[in-house]
């Protein structure tokens, strides 16, 4: 690992969490561009049966390494689809990050999931096994919307899966959301949204689709196939979204995330926002300790082959500098409703603070800047004025 004895002195002076990348899915969205894969893309030794165990050997390795780690406060299953392994699969690597670092009392597990990818008795036994939270991928709740996605489930099915984590005994559930697909009007958005208040969660994340390069569908919007929808009509969503998720009780804490109340944020985002300390486990997987960071091998069979053979999966990394942690810190802290310490900034941001609230972009609330709705619409621009 590239750690230097100065970041491993960190380790105890920040919040610790794992991510925990599972890369495989049943379908490839078209508009996804993460490190994930189908089982057909994937070569011998990156099977969904031996990932546990390769995912186990990166945890043991990585506790011989990062000696300080303090007791782990988030675990974040995420994917492609975590729920695609066995609950069992699942359990035995969070029960690997127990024994290698110990998990805080009040530790907080998440895994990602799709509605169709679980069962009544896949979620009792990852809730006994030590989930605490679960975040499924609806995405939206109207078919043709769903089909554009190339998502597999049907909405009708959503709110079964949602009762069977509450009866599993789940202590927070999250529903994801995604607005501006092509051909989704602005009714097909309210659906979505009163759909998601309907099933009563404890956090909704709703993002504005990206059409990332390299992807099927910006082969499609590049062909004309498709046609994204205009800035207004994407800033119009947001507004709705915000709109009705805090008339049914859910207040935003950072630009696309809301939640009932500060107890059901999603504590694991919230480390990566103020650049906590965090290990990634996985093909891909990045990691940040104490102002480095460093990034797995991408593909699963290389990644397997690394560990197999006794050797470390990292395939580079990077110190950060002081300018570029300013720089980052005003971009993640801005995004919170607990806004940005003023007190941290440099001489040129603290000059375009005025400007910015003078605009109605951004309040000052103590000695924080918190983004008004109209600059969460324009975030970017905030952003590029403080830091240029």
């Amino acid at each position: 690992m590239p750690l230097t004895e100065r970041s491993l002195s960190t380790l105890g002076e920040r919040p610790f969490g794992v991510y925990v990348h599972v890369p495989f899915c049943s379908v490839r969205c078209g508009y996804c561009d993460f490190n994930t894969y189908t089982a057909d893309e994937l070569g011998e030794g990156a099977t969904r049966a031996s990932y546990a165990d390769t995912a186990i050997l990166e945890i043991e390795r990585a506790g011989r390494e990062l000696t300080g780690a303090p007791a782990v406060e988030t675990v974040f299953f995420g994917g492609g689809t975590p729920t695609q392994l066995p609950s069992a699969d699942l359990v035995r690597i969070l029960d690997a990050i127990r024994r290698t670092f110990g998990l805080a009392d009040d530790v907080e597990v998440t895994t990602e999931a799709n509605p169709d990818s679980v069962t009544p008795d896949s979620l009792a036994a990852l809730r006994a096994g030590g989930f605490t939270r679960i975040s499924y991928g609806v995405q939206s709740a109207v078919p043709h919307v769903l089909a554009t996605l190339d998502r597999t489930h049907d909405p009708a099915g959503v709110p079964q899966a949602v009762r069977w984590a509450r009866e599993a005994g789940f202590e927070q559930l999250s529903v994801d959301l995604i607005y501006g697909t092509p051909g989704e009007s602005i009714d097909d958005w309210r659906a979505s949204i009163e759909q998601a208040i309907a099933l009563e969660p404890d956090h909704i994340s709703a993002y504005a689709l990206i059409v990332e390069d390299g992807t099927a569908f910006a082969r499609k919007v590049r062909r004309g196939e498709v046609v994204m929808p205009d800035d207004d009509e994407t800033a119009d969503k947001y507004v709705l979204a915000d709109e009705l998720f805090s008339a049914a009780g859910l207040g935003w804490y950072e630009l696309s995330n809301w939640a009932t109340d500060d107890a059901a944020q999603c504590r694991h985002n919230v480390l990566y926002w103020h650049s906590d300390n965090w290990l990634g486990i996985g093909p891909g997987a990045h990691s940040h300790i104490g102002g480095e960071r460093w990034w797995n091998v991408k593909h699963p069979a290389a990644y397997a082959q690394r560990l197999a053979a006794g050797e470390s999966p990292r395939h580079d990394g990077e110190t950060i500098d002081t300018a570029t942690a300013r720089m980052e810190q005003i971009m993640l802290e801005i995004r919170l409703r607990t806004g940005l310490d003023l007190d941290s900034l440099g001489p040129e941001a603290s000059a375009a603070v005025p400007g910015v609230v003078s605009r109605g972009l951004a309040t000052r609330e103590g000695d924080r800047l918190v983004l008004t709705r109209t600059g969460r619409l324009l975030a970017d621009a905030v952003v590029r004025e403080l830091v240029e």
